[in-house]
């Protein structure tokens, strides 16, 4: 279901710049990545469930827009980004 609370701080700590960084683009598109893919598992048993799907589509929207300007503001750190999360592009 939803991301755990030791889920999302594990995460965190993993791609936060410095200590106590939890607002960084790459935290979110980390954290965002980690609630597509959850719901995407739920898709695969709730085919019909439309609002949420409207949901997952509005986060991949915001990681993309993170990304970009990730892309815009730092080309190198974004190439790092998306090679550990095994995004493409």
């Amino acid at each position: 279901m939803a991301i755990t609370t030791a889920t999302k701080g594990q995460i965190v700590k993993d791609y936060q710049r410095a200590q106590g960084d939890t607002g960084s683009t790459e935290v979110q598109v980390a954290l965002l990545t980690a609630r597509i893919d959850d719901l995407t598992e739920h898709f695969k048993n709730h085919t019909h469930d439309h609002h949420s799907r409207q949901g997952l589509l509005r986060i991949v929207n915001k990681r993309r827009k993170l990304l970009d300007y990730l892309k815009r503001t730092n080309l190198e750190g974004y190439r790092q980004l998306i090679g550990r999360l095994g995004l493409r592009k």
